[in-house]
């Protein structure tokens, strides 16, 4: 009896081996495959309730990608100069098609794998760093159960992407710390490099990972490796930020148009700042207070919890050298980055309640996800006795959170201060203009929204990035422009800045709307205003 029972014990032991080394070699597959159908499920879920596209962000991108390939002015200078440029570059070879663009599809489908991506190197740096398979799958689950990714993914929104190139810049520095390998050194300042190319936000990480490379090599008490290893790194993960300072000049004639152009974040700070509502500037309390809302209500507290244990004990092991903890440091970039710029009164975040009735920016809080995701995965693996509580309050979580639609990026696009409904703008623009002929002048920078959701095509606009058609237009406005949308009265329209103050005596107000104001070009003036693109290519 004694022998039969040792017999299945070691059968069941090595059944159990075989299950494990099977699980092992195959997990990596079987995520990729299961993260790819939660993907395509929720792109299609949120496209499908018409949520997808809500964000006027969302639609804002999407157009910037559409003016580089079909317009009055088609070409690289499309690409603008305040929001950085790889999501559009990376629309080109799908923006084409009016279904990729219309959808949404053409800026999704960057977020989409970038979010296959994520879950896959969340996998493995928890590997990396001796994580057992349940540690990793928690870690995995974490990232991909929140519903403010699931649907961050689904859209044309940068987080995702940018989410995606910081964590592989992160993984990969963190690799580098825990071998002193140089490919993957070189790989983590690739990464960067595109992380600096896609938000601000990489800009940062930028600066903080090249502090870390000197660290390192101050550590190894070398001065020319601190020295080799600076400008290794530098060259490649500063490039991004090197090109479009040039960029800026070469297109805008102005390196740092960026910053200070009139379309910049900083013009737009000055403006909260002038009306009162700038309140994070200069205090760090208030700041850091901001940023922890949007890290619950985006993250949820379990995990925001379980993140900060992870991170006490990840400090702490003794397992892992005083190298690999200060590289893992780097997963609180995106955390000092966002109080920091709240701190500066470089960025502005609303949480309702807090600061007004309304939700504006506060998917900023999601910049964390990967990380928290990490470090919860790390003190899961580390908390064996704790493992079945921690898992069974997730669960009920997570279930209690997709049962009451629980995530605030929706609510911050569907009725916060980051949607706009043009609705009844677009509407009459499509109903009243799609089968006449004649441009339509309007400030993209203001109205991108309108023009997104009209459904016309790109080439019926004139706005600030056609050259010639709108410097045109905007001196003698009956010669080219049928129709004019802008916002009556309000000088951060541009259209309305331009035109002088004869300029509307030949229209007549067809609509006035909470968002915008229509004008049409009166019918005895029709027969002479230019209906053709007659300037030809310009440079």
């Amino acid at each position: 009896m004694k022998k039969f029972l040792n017999l299945n014990f070691t059968i069941s032991k090595s059944s159990l081996q075989k299950a494990q080394d099977f699980a092992e070699q195959y997990m990596p597959y079987i995520l990729f495959v299961t993260l790819s159908v939660i993907s395509v499920f929720f792109f299609y879920f949120y496209y499908h309730n018409q949520l997808g596209l809500a964000y006027n962000d969302a639609r804002s991108h999407l157009d910037i990608g559409r003016r580089v390939v079909e317009g009055l002015k088609p070409g690289a200078a499309q690409l603008g100069s305040v929001w950085l440029p790889l999501p559009h570059i990376l629309m080109i070879p799908t923006i084409w098609n009016d279904f990729m663009w219309h959808s949404g599809l053409s800026g999704a489908v960057q977020s989409m794998v970038s979010f296959v991506v994520t879950g896959l190197v969340i996998y493995s740096l928890l590997g990396k760093l001796k994580v057992g398979l349940a540690g990793r799958l928690f870690g995995v689950l974490v990232f991909c159960a929140n519903m403010n990714i699931l649907y961050l993914q689904s859209t044309a929104m940068t987080e995702l992407l940018l989410i995606g190139v910081m964590t592989l810049g992160v993984y990969e520095l963190i690799l580098w710390h825990q071998d002193g390998a140089m490919n993957h050194l070189i790989k983590s300042s690739f990464w960067i490099m595109l992380s600096t190319l896609v938000r601000y936000d990489g800009w940062f990480l930028f600066m903080y990972s090249t502090l870390l490379v000197i660290i390192y090599g101050l550590r190894k008490k070398s001065w020319k490796m601190t020295e080799g290893l600076f400008i290794l790194f530098c060259t490649l993960g500063g490039f991004g930020i090197f090109f479009w300072v040039v960029w800026n000049a070469a297109i805008f004639k102005d390196p740092l148009y960026f910053i200070f152009g009139p379309y910049s974040a900083h013009a737009q700070q000055t403006q909260l700042e002038g009306a009162g509502v700038l309140a994070t500037k200069h205090d760090l309390i208030l700041s850091t207070r901001m940023y922890t809302y949007a890290l619950v209500y985006n993250s949820g507290m379990l995990p925001l919890i379980l993140s900060g244990l992870g991170l006490f004990v990840l400090l702490r092991d003794k397992a892992l050298s005083t190298n690999v903890k200060i590289g893992a440091t780097s997963l609180l970039a995106p955390l000092i980055f966002n109080i920091l710029a709240l701190y500066l009164g470089h960025s502005v975040l609303f949480i309702q309640g807090i600061s007004g009735n309304t939700w504006f920016n506060v998917r900023y809080g999601i910049m964390m996800m990967s990380s928290i995701a990490i470090l919860a995965g790390y003190f899961f693996y580390k908390a064996k006795l704790f493992r079945p509580v921690i898992l069974a309050l997730f669960i009920f979580v997570t279930i209690f959170h997709f049962g009451n639609g629980d995530a605030v990026t929706i609510d911050d696009g569907r009725v916060g201060s980051s949607q706009k409904n043009v609705s009844e703008v677009s509407g009459w623009l499509n109903k009243n203009t799609a089968n006449e002929k004649g441009f339509i002048l309007i400030s993209a920078a203001s109205h991108d929204a309108i023009i997104f959701s009209s459904g016309l095509p790109m080439k019926r606009y004139i706005h600030e990035g056609t050259g010639a058609y709108w410097e045109s237009a905007t001196a003698s406005p009956d010669r080219w422009a049928r129709w004019i949308v802008m916002r009556t009265n309000d000088v951060n329209d541009q259209t309305f800045r331009l035109l002088n103050k004869d300029a509307l005596e030949k229209y007549e107000l067809v609509n006035s709307y909470p968002f915008a104001d229509i004008y049409q070009l009166k019918a005895e003036f029709v027969p002479q205003v230019n209906t053709e693109p007659v300037l030809g290519k310009q440079k």
